[in-house]
């Protein structure tokens, strides 16, 4: 008997299910909880005719209309598995019941069109679709290599007779996948409903209005469309909701209601979840609550990998058939849980966020509130690294490493990323050690950036286990570095390479600020291996700038440190000349300023690591001169003066048995001086100032150098104005390298008149012979009378054709001979001293 009454059960079933097939119209959904699949699989025919009583005429069992169904959370939600019924029943569409009349119209045949709307039983407008519109398959068309493998499978799509052409070729389904950017092209397009929703907030608080209905209703004047009314719930809950830190570390009791989480302004995450349904249910927007893991403030990498229960909630919004994620909890500001601390600081990231970025911090309890076409499995996301949302902001891409752990190799990792625009990039390195941390110098990482790509070469100092976190801005912005993502390095022995250097700016290279300081991209790497004991660094510029470089060696201290630095600021180029007296490591920071600046502060521009190996080493008692400056050479500070067409270029000069002239022009007509100087030790028999002679013939200058020994020294060049005779102002320095192990005499003293126009060209030494005839040449500009004053006086002669005074003086028996000159304007009789000469004595003393 009970085998019959099955059998006409099931007859009466298939009649009723055949029944319903003709009538074509159909709304189904699944017992329990609602996910964005909840349509997959429907078969056609499995929906009955309708009654308005919302029963079924082949059952007698009452059913409950859509609306309940979906807003029904209070103990089944998306994130919770509901069992799976053999069967699907049938339901009420969203909307009131129809009359009679209205179910003949609907019900009359397949193919009649409506206008797809209907009132809800609160009055709002409804758009009315069959569950297969409204509950579409979520496809990931994003690349998902941010995921897994950047290999994502395609899963195969299902393809339906009418979608075969005559010709016998199928076409495939258009996915359904929708991203952030196809609802609304920027928030820019918000900023009357922002500024509407905020400026009412503030209003209701001050009246003490606390009503879930009349916050909403308020909030939401003139927003017509779902996305703009979710988008006015979205902005008051992150403006004038604070996360409940107290609450959340047990201080205090967690608020989690609508009304208490309003009432306060305080709540934990699932205040904010269940505050943003409720308000969306009040405007008719379908929201979900999601439960799942996330990676938030109290995650540390490695540490909750294991955790299984699940500690956040947010939200899941329908708008326009299709389902998207939010979490206001995260868009309302940054919880320190270290300081019990909460801070304001809006983020549109999490408005509507992609579900391949959302995926990297939020982990749903079911795997179908991912939205990817592939979803990843929780062990997948315990190994993700962690990225916040100025990770994607920034639009970086890492490319190593893969998953949030790193284990060194040979005691070094690698972290590397690339980036659309320039970025400026810091990092932290702590060092665990049971419940306490410890900060690392910058010497355990090697920071390198480029205008697209960024590189850290990680090399702790000892074994142990280290957090790193990676901080990110755009370039030439002030403020904080934000983190970007983090990771857990494990180090099983330390690397038996040097430390790097500590780098307080911790970017190698040059900056990304060089171009905007007038540097051109330049050929070096941040680290530069050196064979020698020398190197020239040259970079080239937009515009003329003056340069300054500071050396750091473990070995120096810092005015050794200072004589291995000699710089060349020239209107397209800087030049940097380093000495290296030991191998190792070496720090060398650039900086930069217009050459125009009255300023005299410098703006760091780059920083580069010189690695010095095994080599020509320089002797730590061949460094440059002490004291000297940083305009060495000709360049900018030549050129602002007017002093050109150097015949050295160059700011250090390899002398020819101890010997050079530098000639130049003096456009402007400058008092000049020239100053010779070397390191303080054994000093010669004369004054080292003796070994230097500046003429002046014309705009023609000539600055003649004699060295009494083998070493390095500095020439100095000053000037001032013609009629300046005293405080002359500093304008270049040369270095001078002699390696001839012989000497050379003196030139004569010169007296500070001696530099307006004079020339020397007999005799060159300042050292004669006693008792000897010596030649005299010499040119004297306005000079009415030129005598040579020992112990005779003896005038010279004037040649009218080279111009030059001329004549034969003997040396006789006096320690000196003076050469002096009458000028114009003056007394007759009255003499200027010009220059001094030594006269030798004999070897028995006599002269």
């Amino acid at each position: 008997m009970g085998a019959v009454i099955t059998r006409l059960r099931k007859r009466g079933k298939n009649k009723s299910e055949a029944k319903s097939k003709k009538k074509g119209k159909r709304v189904i959904s699944k017992k329990g909880g609602v996910t964005p699949q909840s349509s997959k699989g429907r078969p056609k025919g499995s929906t009955g005719r309708r009654r308005s009583n919302g029963t079924q005429t082949n059952q007698t069992k009452q059913r409950k209309p859509l609306t309940e169904v979906f807003t029904n959370t209070n103990d089944e939600r998306p994130g919770e598995s509901t069992p799976k019924n053999d069967k699907e029943e049938e339901v009420e569409p969203v909307g009131t019941r129809p009359n009679d009349s209205q179910r003949r119209k609907k019900t009359s045949t397949r193919g009649r069109k409506s206008n797809g709307t209907q009132r809800s039983q609160k009055g709002h407008l409804i758009e009315k679709r069959p569950l297969n519109d409204i509950f579409t398959k979520t496809e990931d068309t994003t690349d998902a290599g941010q995921i897994s493998d950047n290999n994502v499978q395609q899963r195969g799509t299902k393809l339906r007779a009418s979608q075969r052409s005559k010709k016998g070729s199928i076409r495939r389904r258009k996915s359904s996948r929708k991203l952030k950017k196809h609802l609304f092209p920027s928030p820019a397009v918000f900023s009357e409903i922002d500024a509407h929703v905020i400026k009412t907030g503030e209003e209701l608080r001050r009246k003490r209005i606390f009503s879930v209905k009349a916050i909403t209703q308020a909030i939401t004047v003139g927003a017509v469309t779902d996305l703009q009314k979710l988008r006015a719930i979205w902005i008051w809950l992150c403006h004038n909701i604070e996360y409940d830190v107290s609450g959340y570390l047990g201080f205090t009791e967690k608020i989690t209601s609508p009304e208490r989480v309003i009432e306060t302004g305080r709540g934990v995450c699932c205040g904010y979840s269940s505050l943003c349904q409720q308000m969306c249910s009040e405007v008719g927007v379908e929201c979900r609550e999601v439960t799942g893991h996330s990676k938030g403030a109290s995650y540390r990498p490695g540490v909750d990998s294991q955790a299984t229960e699940s500690n956040h909630a947010w939200n899941a919004v329908n708008l326009r058939g299709h389902w998207y994620l939010l979490d206001s909890c995260w868009g309302a500001g940054n919880a320190d849980l270290a300081k019990r601390l909460f801070t304001k600081c809006y983020k549109e990231f999490y408005f509507l966020t992609d579900p391949e970025k959302f995926i990297s911090s939020h982990y749903p309890d079911n795997p179908e509130w991912q939205l990817l076409r592939q979803p990843v499995t929780l062990e997948e996301f315990q190994k993700m690294v962690q990225k916040t949302s100025m990770f994607f902001q920034l639009e970086l891409t890492l490319h190593h490493p893969r998953h949030f752990l790193i284990v060194t190799e040979n005691g070094e990792a690698t972290i590397s990323m690339t980036f659309p625009e320039p970025l400026e990039f810091s990092y932290k390195i702590c060092q665990r050690s049971g419940s306490q941390s410890k900060v690392l110098n910058t010497s355990a990482a090697f920071l390198t950036v480029t205008e697209t790509h960024m590189k850290l070469r990680l090399r702790p100092p000892t074994r142990g286990t280290f957090d790193v976190t990676v901080y990110a801005k755009t370039a030439n912005t002030s403020g904080d570095y934000p983190e970007v993502c983090n990771f857990l390095m494990d180090c099983p022995s330390p690397s038996s390479l040097e430390n790097f250097l500590e780098n307080p700016s911790q970017s190698w290279g040059l900056g990304q600020n060089a171009k905007s300081l007038g540097l051109k991209p330049c050929q070096y790497e941040a680290e530069i291996l050196l064979d020698s004991g020398s190197f020239e660094m040259v970079l080239q510029t937009t515009r003329p700038l003056m340069m300054l470089c500071q050396l750091s060696h473990k070995n120096l201290d810092k005015s050794q440190a200072k004589r291995c630095i000699a710089t060349q600021s020239e209107p397209d180029q800087l030049s940097c000349h380093v000495l290296c007296p030991y191998i190792g490591y070496y720090h060398l920071a650039v900086f930069v300023k217009d050459c125009e600046s009255d300023s005299t502060t410098y703006t760091p521009a780059g920083n580069f690591l010189l690695h010095c190996r095994a080599g020509a080493l320089i002797s730590i008692n061949k460094l440059f001169p002490p004291d000297l400056s940083n305009d060495c050479g000709p360049g900018n500070s030549t050129l602002k003066v007017g002093l050109i067409n150097f015949s050295h270029t160059r700011a250090l000069i390899n002398t020819q048995n101890g010997q050079c002239n530098i000639t130049f022009l003096n456009q402007n007509g400058l008092n000049l001086s020239a100053v010779l100087s070397r390191e303080e030790s054994q000093q010669p028999k004369y004054p080292i100032s003796r070994y230097v002679l500046l003429s002046c013939d014309e705009q023609e200058v000539t600055v003649s150098v004699a060295l009494p020994e083998a070493g390095v020294y500095r020439l100095s060049l000053f000037g001032g104005s013609a009629n300046q005779t005293t405080n002359l102002s500093h304008i270049c320095d040369f270095v001078l390298r002699n390696h001839w192990e012989g000497g050379w005499p003196p030139f004569p003293l010169s007296y500070s008149i001696w530099n307006e126009g004079c020339v020397l060209y007999e005799p060159r030494t300042g050292l004669l012979e006693p008792a000897s005839k010596v030649r005299f040449c010499v040119k004297v500009r306005r000079a009415k009378e030129v005598i040579v004053i020992g112990q005779n006086h003896t005038k010279l002669t004037r040649n009218q054709e080279s111009q030059m005074w001329e004549g034969d003086v003997l040396t006789g028996t006096v320690p000196h001979l003076k050469l002096a000159a009458s000028f114009p304007g003056k007394a007759n009789g009255m003499l200027d001293i010009l220059l001094c000469f030594d006269v030798s004595k004999t070897p028995n003393g006599m002269r």
